[in-house]
């Protein structure tokens, strides 16, 4: 089973963060890309048509998550175990700091 999240960058839809069984993907969309004004989302995930894989969570995107009492807290509200890096992702970054933001593909009730 998957999970896929909606990654946007200054609100405009930017790519897309799949976690499957054999890790996590990313791959920009391709209307992106064209775009003159595109910016990459990370330094270490720089514009490419190819797809990105890893076996652990993405850095940049593990980054994102909050840490210390404010994790504690999202934990506490949504039941959500620590190591369970992805769901958190999901259901913490949606409105970040910085320009990007994370939503999921499919609502989480």
């Amino acid at each position: 089973m998957s999970k896929t999240a909606k990654v946007y960058y200054n609100s405009i839809l930017a790519g897309s963060l799949t976690e499957y069984d054999g890790g996590y993907k990313f791959l920009y969309h391709e209307d992106y890309l064209v775009d003159e004004s595109a910016k990459p989302i990370s330094l270490t995930l720089p514009l490419q048509k190819e797809v990105y894989h890893s076996f652990t969570l993405f850095a940049f995107f593990d980054g994102l998550i909050p840490e210390g009492w404010l994790l504690d807290i999202a934990k506490d509200h949504w039941k959500v175990k620590g190591n369970d890096r992805f769901e958190l992702l999901l259901l913490t970054c949606r409105d970040t700091i910085g320009a990007v933001s994370i939503e999921p593909e499919n609502e989480i009730e």
